[in-house]
């Protein structure tokens, strides 16, 4: 049963009338779900991301009617997606339910799974859609404050053919889309008919993107080839192959230049192809089309192809963007200052992938941006003016490093900790363990811990798996 929590619309009714004529199951939902509170502030959370999902662990429900939304019910560990490619983890492992997350702790919130498609900042209005078996369900909610937390998606950049043939891995879909596609392609090279050229073509697996999503997902991969798939299908596997594709000069462009060597090295030893410099140009049905850094093109056949090439804010934080175009100037998000507010609106924090700072979009980042404005909000949950009053009652928002984390396959990784002013630079399979352990001190519950940990017992036992639907 949802947590029963009061609930104050601020000019307007909790849902909008006329909508909720159309669909008088979901008013009903929605009566037994509200207990109006009148001496209580709404606040309202977009997402259930790093930012947003921070917030609800550190702030004071008894202060705000919470009202969370998001298209997704759950928290997903991103740093393990890339492993859930492949079967090393299970995608259960690294889902964990956004109303466990707030029962355990003892607070209350309420959610809606819809997407928040619309804003009217003058009444404090938002539109969400939520998706049904036929049509959409659409309806609107009131906000005192607003927390934009949406993140972010896939960027094509604008290259052709990207969305029709590339998988991408951003969200649990994604990492599943992947897993099917690398299985369908291999039962398809080991029909006998097929010629060598074909069955090489099917074979060859395209990473574009040299950031760690990219570079993990390659490691991640390889580990799939040696310690599996060289015992299920010895044949074909000496054949499959691994090429990255940068169109930087190197990959991981943030980590220090040995660990970007080191992992180059790896990457040679392991066979994963490395081509930096080189920029796709096109995607097609079966080849991509790629400009080297001379300008001459080459034709690249594939059987996969994963884009890990960057993130776009995602499309609720243009519509915002759209409001108030003359201040929103930025076509990659939410431009916001050092207190997190979005800039030319009043009573709209924004944080994580969506937004545009000086900060880096990273998980750590939305992470700490969630726990500075969640303690912020609970030194002003009774102040009216709480928009303009967190400057003089709070210090500005910080970012602080703890380090950068990848894995690269072979059971080895490269870690960057910061060490007092310095910087610690790891790579092999001590910072695999440590990787290993941040991923389960990181890990939203126990449960999921023990889940993720007994993922990489059994693969170790007996091999991954991949069955997928």
């Amino acid at each position: 049963m949802l947590p029963r929590v009061g609930l104050r619309m601020p000019r307007t009714s909790a849902f909008s009338a006329h909508r909720l004529s159309a669909h008088p199951q979901l008013h009903a939902i929605a009566s037994r779900a509200y207990a109006t509170t009148q001496d209580k502030k709404t606040l309202v959370l977009l997402g259930t991301g790093w930012g947003t999902t921070t917030i609800l662990k550190h702030l004071d429900t008894a202060n705000f009617n919470v009202v969370v939304v998001s298209p997704r019910n759950y928290f997903l560990f991103t740093p393990l997606l890339p492993s859930c490619t492949v079967g090393t983890t299970e995608s259960r492992s690294i889902m964990e339910p956004i109303r466990h997350i707030v029962k355990r702790r003892g607070k209350q919130m309420q959610f809606f799974e819809a997407e928040c498609t619309d804003i009217d900042m003058g009444r404090k209005q938002l539109t969400l859609t939520q998706t049904a078996e036929e049509s959409n369900v659409i309806t609107q909610i009131g906000y005192d404050h607003l927390v934009v937390g949406v993140g972010g998606t896939y960027n094509t950049f604008g290259t052709p053919g990207v969305e029709k043939y590339a998988c991408f891995l951003k969200e649990m879909n994604d990492a599943s889309k992947i897993r099917r596609r690398l299985k369908d392609a291999i039962e398809r090279a080991s029909f006998g008919s097929l010629s060598n050229e074909e069955r090489d073509r099917l074979l060859h697996v395209v990473v574009v993107g040299g950031g760690p999503t990219g570079v993990e997902f390659a490691g991640e991969l390889h580990d799939l080839v040696t310690e599996d798939l060289a015992k299920w299908v010895p044949g074909l596997s000496q054949r499959i192959r691994i090429t990255l594709v940068e169109a930087l000069p190197n990959v991981l462009p943030s980590f220090d230049k040995k660990l970007v060597r080191y992992t180059e090295q790896i990457f040679e030893k392991n066979g994963i192809q490395l081509r930096t410099s080189t920029r796709v140009k096109e995607v097609r049905d079966k080849t991509l089309v790629v400009q080297h850094a001379d300008h001459g093109e080459e034709e690249i056949p594939y059987g996969t192809i994963v884009w890990a090439a960057g993130i776009r804010a995602r499309e609720f934080a243009h519509t915002l963007r759209a409001k108030v175009p003359e201040v929103q100037t930025s076509g990659r998000g939410l431009i916001i200052d050092d207190y997190l507010r979005v800039k030319g609106t009043r009573d709209i924090w924004a944080l994580g992938d969506c937004t545009v700072s000086k900060n880096a979009p990273l998980a750590q980042v939305a992470s700490q941006q969630g726990k500075w404005l969640a303690r912020a909000l609970n030194g002003l949950a009774q102040d009216a003016n709480a928009f303009e009053q967190i400057e003089s009652q709070s210090k500005p928002f910080t970012y602080a490093s703890n380090g950068s984390l990848a894995y690269i396959g072979s059971e080895k990784a490269i870690a960057e900790l910061p060490w007092f002013r310095k910087q610690i630079t790891v790579g092999g399979p001590f910072a695999s363990v440590f990787w290993k352990a941040y991923c389960l001190w990181e890990l939203s519950s126990v449960r999921s811990s023990l889940s993720v940990a007994t993922d990489w017992v059994k693969r170790a036992l007996f091999g991954r798996t991949m069955s997928v639907d």
